[in-house]
């Protein structure tokens, strides 16, 4: 039996998974989690060997707990299913060295079978959206502009930026003044708009 977590912070949308998964008969549904917190200390206790996670979760992200999956449990395949289906999330799910990466419209049988092929080692992403992002323009975005510019469109004002990533007011003012120039956009709201519909926030 493969023993999966599943990740998904809508409940009808977890239950359906779970109850989806339930019908394999190779397949057992070991743990259930609404947040990205809950995520490792889980697959640790149940020793999951697959974590089906979906990226915009609670208290951490989807792809951070993936990495740390990774890092922390490398016997533990990691299997993104998401309706997030742009080439920039996939790019960034694969810098989190996740196994697998499946949107949320996929026929139901294109799960287990993603389940199944991710244990066997193989990298389970879906063809058309692997082309997608083998064409697609990298983000020109640094790791602290894509820091400042999260931050940013979760709401968080240029004082908060700045006492949360330990910089001054000044240097976040900066970094977004940067971060507009370079994405051609007319200002902040349409820089966060640019970098959310190419999948880099």
């Amino acid at each position: 039996m493969i023993k999966v977590l599943v990740a998904e912070d809508m409940h009808i949308v977890r239950g359906a998974l779970v109850a989806l998964l339930r019908l394999e008969s190779d397949i057992e549904v070991v743990a259930e989690v609404a947040s990205g917190v809950e995520i490792l200390p889980a697959a640790r206790s149940t020793a999951a060997e697959v974590a089906i996670i979906d990226i915009d979760l609670p208290g951490k992200d989807g792809l951070t707990a993936a990495a740390e999956l990774h890092e922390q449990l490398p016997g533990c395949r990691t299997l993104i299913l998401t309706s997030l289906g742009r080439p920039g999330t996939l790019r960034r799910a694969l810098d989190a060295k996740v196994s697998g990466f499946l949107l949320k419209d996929a026929p139901p049988d294109k799960l287990a079978n993603a389940v199944r092929g991710v244990v066997a080692g193989r990298r389970m992403v879906d063809g058309d959206l692997a082309l997608a992002a083998w064409d697609s323009v990298d983000c020109p975005l640094t790791v602290r502009e894509l820091d400042v510019l999260r931050m940013t469109a979760h709401g968080y004002g240029t004082v908060e930026v700045a006492a949360r990533l330990f910089l001054s007011a000044g240097t976040v003012r900066n970094y977004l003044t940067t971060v507009v120039a370079k994405l051609g956009a007319r200002n902040r709201v349409d820089a966060i708009r640019i970098a959310g519909e190419s999948g880099w926030l």
